[in-house]
């Protein structure tokens, strides 16, 4: 699996938890897995983050 397939892979994993929050809070789902939803978008974007920028300089650009 090439590097770009990942780093599509781990945007996309942000994406999902995203709307899915999103989602649950405009059906007005528990409060309680909205944020549970929101802080694990935010752990994935840290990670996400993480590759991306590691990519980027094993690349060397």
């Amino acid at each position: 699996m090439s590097a770009d397939t990942l780093v599509l892979i781990a945007c996309l994993a942000v994406a999902v938890v995203l709307l899915f929050g999103l989602v649950n809070m405009l059906r007005g789902g528990s409060a309680n897995l909205s944020q549970k939803l929101m802080r694990l978008r935010v752990l994935l974007q840290f990670f996400a983050i993480l590759f991306i920028m590691g990519v980027i300089w094993w690349r060397g650009a």
